[in-house]
């Protein structure tokens, strides 16, 4: 497995070995041993999996409490995935990062707690799936604005009139309104 650093040093992008040939390939997707001396030490509670069409937009989602760690991939198609750092304590709160994750570069994204996280389909559609360290809790689960003005979110698509949204997202908060319910999370 390759670890991949990005601007915030605690969401790691995760390349795995791929063995291939004429039948086609393997890959390890999780191994608890190996990720955690990778410095992922988190225990995942539930897997998802959602199918988007091209320009559907999901996110920028999290939970104020029972905050979600999520392990990150596509298996069909591409998506430009994106981690906020919310966590209040943190030299990097407030900024994000984002990747193109794809069925071609086999790229996964390690988003740890306290980050909203939200993704743009790229492709025709795509498969998204991941791993959560926590519940889904739609009591506490909030929504921040994909084109909030203070994160200023380069989602590197020229027509956002074209972006499918659903009617949550549309409502999100602005990142100063999302700031006063922020609580901290750790940084471990």
């Amino acid at each position: 497995m390759k670890i991949i650093s990005t601007a915030i040093p605690d969401v790691k992008i995760l390349e795995p070995k791929v063995f291939g040939d004429d039948r086609g390939f393997f890959m390890e997707t999780w191994n608890a041993q190996l990720f955690s001396e990778l410095g992922i030490q988190h225990g995942f509670v539930q897997d998802n999996h959602s199918r988007s069409v091209k320009n559907t937009l999901r996110g920028l989602h999290y939970q104020i409490e029972k905050p979600q760690g999520k392990l990150v991939r596509v298996t069909r198609g591409e998506v430009f995935d994106v981690a906020v750092d919310l966590r209040k304590d943190s030299p990097t709160f407030g900024r994000w990062v984002g990747e193109y994750l794809s069925e071609h570069n086999n790229r996964m994204m390690w988003v740890p707690p306290g980050f909203a996280h939200g993704f743009l389909v790229t492709s025709d559609s795509a498969d998204f799936q991941y791993k959560c360290t926590d519940f889904y809790a739609p009591e506490y689960e909030r929504t921040i604005l994909w084109n909030d003005p203070t994160l200023a979110i380069d989602w590197e698509i020229k027509h956002e009139n074209t972006f499918l949204l659903s009617a949550k997202d549309k409502a999100g908060d602005s990142f100063e309104q999302a700031k006063s319910e922020l609580k901290g999370v750790s940084l471990q």
